[in-house]
This record gives C-alpha cells, sequence and structure tokens, in this order.
C-alpha cells in the first residue's frame, strides 16, 4: 500500500500547532511593544530631567551671549547617553549649536516644554530658556534635545530576549508534547491498522482479521470491529459464491450441449459470411490500431509540450529568485562592512571628544574661579597670570583634539556617502583612496602592519567612488582577516598608475597566500576558508561584480600559499 502525502495526524497537528504560534507570536509582540512604550516613557522623563539640570546655566549663557559657553555645556549634553542630538536657538531662532541627531525645526520659537516623534524612530524634547531678571520674564532662546530607538532597545534588549526565549522554550515543549501524543495515540495505530489492511489475503480472508491492542474504547476499536466484521461478511458471501458458481457450472454444461447443436447448424451457413467478415473486421482493427496511435502520439506530444512549459516557467522564476537573493546578499555584506568601519571611527572619535570634553570642564571651572575672585575684589595679579597660562594650554588642548576628530570625521564621511550611493563622479583618485585608508586605521591601528601606497597626485577619474571605496575596502579587510591570520606584522602595497587610457591598480599582501584549488574558487560567491569563522564568501565575489559591472573593468588574482596574494584590477579612466 503506497505511503499518504499528507498524514491525518501530521495535518491536525500542524493545525494546532499553528494556532499556538499565532497567539504566542501576537501575545510576545504585544509585551515587546508595551516594554518599548514603557521605556520610551521613561527616556522622555530622563530628558525633561536635563532640562532641570542645565537649563538654569544654559538661559544665562544664552542671556550673557556667552556662545563658547553655550557649545560647551551643549558638549556636555551629548557626552549622556540617552542625548543622541541637539539643537540650541537664541530668540530669532537662529542656531548657536547643532549636534548629533537633528531634523528640520519650525521657524516659530517654543513657548511650552513640547515632545514629538520623527522618522527613523527619533523622538525630540523642546523647551523654552526664560530667564528672570528684576521679577521679569525674558524668553531667550530655546532647545530642543534629541534621542532614538537604539537607546530604548540597548535599555530593552535583555527583556526582549528573554521574551522571546520563553516564547520558544514553551513552544519548544508544547511542541514535543503534542507530537508525542499524537504519535502514540493516533500515528502508530493507524499505522498499525494499515499494514495489517496491506496484507489482506483474498483467497483466505479469516486470517486477515485487525488485530490492535488500544487501552482505551475510542474510535480505532470501532473502526477495528467494524472491518472484521466485513471481513465476515465477505467469508459468508464467498461461500453463497461458491454455490452458485457450481449451480452457474452445471446450467452451462447443459447450455452447452445445446450451442453445440445449433453451432454445427449455423456454421454451415455462415461459413462464406465469416470469411468475408473476418476479413472486414481485421481491416476495422487495423484502422482503429492507427487511429488510436494517432491519438496517443498526439497526446503525448501535447503532454511534452506542457511539461516543457511548466519547467521553463520554473527554471524562469527559480533564476529571478536566485539573483534577488544574490542581490539581497551583496547589499548585506556592504552593509556590514560599513557598519564596520562605523565602528571603528566611533571608537576613535570618542577619545579626542572625551579629552575636550574634559578641558572645556575644568577652563570653565576656572573661569568661575576668576569671576568669583573678580566679584569679591580678590583679584591678584598672580592669580590673572596663572588663569591666563591655564587656559591658554586648555584652549591648546581643545583646538587639537577637536582638529583630531574633525579629521576623522572627515576621511570617513565622504567614504561613507559613496559606499551608500551609485552616483557617478570627478574625483582625485589618490585623495580618495587615502580617505579610505584614513577611515580603515582603527582597524589595523593596534597591529603592526604596513599599507604603503603609490598613485598620481593629479589623477581625475570618472565613476562611482563608492565602488572604489568598498573595492579597497574588501581587500584590505580579506588582508587582515584572512592573509594575516597568523602574522604579527604584514605589509600591503597598492600601486596605481595609467596604461593607456585604462587605471591600473597592483594590489599586493605578504601573507599566507593561497592553493591552486583555492585560487580557482577566489572569485565565487560564498567561497570562504573560514566557513565555520563568520565567513560570508561574498568579500571577493562583491570586488569582481563591482569591477567587471560598475566599473566595467578587469580583475586578475595570483598567489602561491606562503607567498601572499595579488590583485590586477583595470578599468577606464572614465565611465562615459
Amino acid at each position: 500500500m503506497a505511503a499518504v502525502k499528507t498524514g491525518l495526524s501530521r495535518k491536525l497537528l500542524t493545525r494546532v500547532l499553528s494556532v499556538y504560534f499565532a497567539l504566542t507570536l501576537i501575545v510576545t509582540v504585544g509585551q515587546i511593544f508595551t516594554e518599548y512604550l514603557s521605556t520610551k516613557n521613561h527616556v522622555e522623563q530622563e530628558l525633561q530631567t536635563l532640562k532641570n539640570t542645565f537649563s538654569s546655566s544654559l538661559t544665562r549663557a544664552m542671556w550673557e551671549i556667552n556662545e563658547e559657553q553655550v557649545r560647551a555645556i551643549a558638549e556636555g549634553l551629548m557626552s549622556i547617553p540617552i542625548v543622541e542630538g541637539l539643537q540650541v536657538r537664541g530668540e530669532n531662532g537662529n542656531f548657536i549649536t547643532q549636534q548629533g541627531i537633528r531634523r528640520t525645526r519650525s521657524p516659530n520659537p517654543v513657548e511650552r516644554e513640547l515632545i514629538e516623534d520623527h522618522s527613523g524612530g527619533v523622538f525630540s524634547y523642546s523647551f523654552p530658556l526664560v530667564f528672570k531678571f528684576a521679577g521679569r520674564e525674558s524668553t531667550v532662546g530655546d532647545v530642543t534635545l534629541y534621542s532614538s530607538f537604539d537607546t530604548i532597545f540597548s535599555r530593552i534588549e535583555v527583556g526582549v530576549f528573554f521574551l522571546i526565549g520563553n516564547a520558544i522554550v514553551k513552544t519548544t515543549f508544547l511542541v514535543f508534547l503534542f507530537m508525542t501524543a499524537f504519535r502514540t495515540m493516533l500515528s502508530e495505530p493507524l499505522q498499525n491498522i494499515t499494514e495489517q489492511m496491506g496484507n489482506f489475503d483474498p483467497l483466505h480472508p479469516e486470517e486477515s482479521k485487525l488485530t490492535l491492542k488500544v487501552e482505551d474504547d475510542n474510535e480505532l476499536l470501532q473502526l477495528r470491529d467494524s472491518y472484521n466484521g466485513v471481513i465476515d461478511d465477505l467469508i459468508v458471501s464467498n461461500e453463497k459464491l461458491k454455490n452458485a458458481q457450481k449451480e452457474l457450472t452445471e446450467a452451462n454444461a447443459k447450455l452447452d450441449d445445446q450451442n453445440l447443436v445449433l453451432e454445427q447448424e449455423v456454421a454451415k451457413k455462415t461459413a462464406s459470411l465469416s470469411q468475408i467478415m473476418l476479413d472486414l473486421e481485421q481491416q476495422k482493427d487495423e484502422l482503429i490500431s492507427h487511429q488510436r496511435e494517432l491519438r496517443q502520439e498526439n497526446k503525448n506530444r501535447q503532454y511534452i509540450e506542457s511539461e516543457l512549459r511548466k519547467k521553463n516557467d520554473e527554471l524562469a522564476g527559480s533564476m529571478e529568485t536566485l539573483h534577488q537573493a544574490q542581490a539581497q546578499l551583496i547589499e548585506s555584506e556592504r552593509m556590514a562592512s560599513l557598519g564596520g568601519l562605523v565602528a571603528g571611527i566611533t571608537h576613535d572619535i570618542n577619545t579626542p571628544l572625551g579629552v575636550s570634553v574634559t578641558a572645556a570642564s575644568f577652563l570653565q571651572e576656572r573661569l568661575n574661579n576668576l569671576k568669583q575672585d573678580f566679584s569679591d575684589n580678590s583679584l591678584t595679579s598672580k592669580s590673572m597670570a596663572s588663569f591666563i597660562d591655564e587656559a591658554d594650554q586648555t584652549a591648546l588642548l581643545l583646538l587639537n583634539n577637536l582638529e583630531r576628530a574633525s579629521d576623522l570625521i572627515a576621511s570617513f564621511k565622504q567614504v561613507a556617502v559613496d559606499q551608500t550611493s551609485e552616483t557617478e563622479r570627478d574625483f582625485v583618485l589618490c585623495e580618495y583612496i587615502e580617505e579610505i585608508l584614513q577611515s580603515l586605521k582603527p582597524s589595523f591601528k593596534h597591529t603592526q602592519h604596513n599599507i604603503s601606497l603609490s598613485c598620481p597626485k593629479d589623477l581625475v577619474v570618472t565613476c562611482a567612488p563608492g565602488a572604489i571605496a568598498q573595492i579597497v575596502t574588501n581587500l584590505i579587510v580579506n588582508s587582515l582577516n584572512h592573509g594575516f591570520e597568523d602574522k604579527t606584522s604584514g605589509n600591503i602595497s597598492l600601486n596605481v598608475e595609467v596604461v593607456d587610457g585604462q587605471v591600473v591598480m597592483h594590489y599586493e599582501d605578504d601573507g599566507k597566500g593561497l592553493a591552486k584549488e583555492e585560487l580557482s574558487q577566489l572569485f565565487d560567491a560564498f567561497f570562504t576558508t573560514k566557513r565555520g569563522s563568520g565567513g560570508s564568501g561574498l568579500g571577493t565575489h562583491i570586488v569582481y561584480n563591482l569591477v567587471t559591472q560598475s566599473l566595467q573593468g578587469k580583475i586578475d588574482a595570483q598567489s602561491e600559499p606562503g607567498k601572499g596574494l595579488s590583485y590586477t584590477i583595470s578599468f577606464p579612466i572614465s565611465q562615459h
């Protein structure tokens, strides 16, 4: 007996578990959303608390038109984790300072505290700065603090994972319980019944009765009893059939004798006609046979044509799905590369910004002491000289660290924008590659690896700079993660030259290299030498597609074990 495609117990189990999965998903999502709203409310309350803490000093600085102090206070606010951006405006609506995340503001001044939601998971808290003087109130500006979904998620992350883990554990236990019960109470008894029915012997029906061991009096026992009753009826019917066949045999014998006599008489009269009819029947059979063959052949051709159309449609759909999946994986790899770049730059920027905030706080403290001495008429030339010396050193420290942060952001900004855009433009290749290397420094600043660049200073190319950024980034990251895996110090060289209107890039490292069979698969999608260590196998495949498609160029690789890996990339100076 053929196996069923979809078992009854499996279908019933699937429907029950589907309802449970849906309910569990809805409840879990509802709990996560409730946790999100509660945490967001706490963050908004903390932003209001910050207003009570900083508004007085910020209002006085605005009243005294001390923009440097306003910016210092703003930088202090930006160092607080829940504040991801801020905007400070004067009484005329002009922006005194803007930092971090920000959104377009209404030109009208803020007259009362206001909480707003913005696109991209960002929300803000705005409040006016009111200065009280001689019993009068005067609005000197307003402040808007920004926070986002990332801040909220960092607080509820553990709770979210706990809710999801709890749902998964309960669901797994319920699935195991249901599967065990269905297998014991339904699947196995039904399979036993099916096997016994498949062994039915029509010649010995009394030996084909069902035997089923079930503790409860249920539908399966009723099925067994009903089937065995049918077997008993079949045995009785067989006995009656045998008797009827015996009587029929005797009647046929008598009828055969009569027919023999009649046939002898008819045979004499129809001998001549029989031959004619025989010939006609033979011709008719031949025509019918030919007609059937033609019909069958036509049906076969139609069936084959229909199947070919279906297979063709399925192949076309599969190819489209594969192309979409490949595009999504390549885009995910590009975003992952950019995310790693952002993490490294963020870590390097935090250091100069932290030093700048500390220096500004120290300068503010010394300035307050100077004001106090001036108010008490206790200011001396020595204290003034000490203040000037300390202020000069602090200002120099602030300037150096802010310039360092500015350089990091400037080198990263263009590279990050270009990696998310495919717009073509004219740019100086050498300067752009130097910006890429500057943004990649956090990846190897704690190593002894060395990167050298040789490129014409005045070489201007026209293409999508994001392709150049991603090619150089992927090649260097591959060398760091794969080529220098067992080396403490390695060397990477990138030499660029122009040959016959083509830009030729020679990239080379002195890492561990690749074997011949690995080199032949280097540009294949999903090929990686770190399959169990998180490698996706898309890095060099993306480089190949960017060179051959985006840059309309060529790429070649050479390598031997222990002798490093080198690439030769060539593409037109202008894509037009």
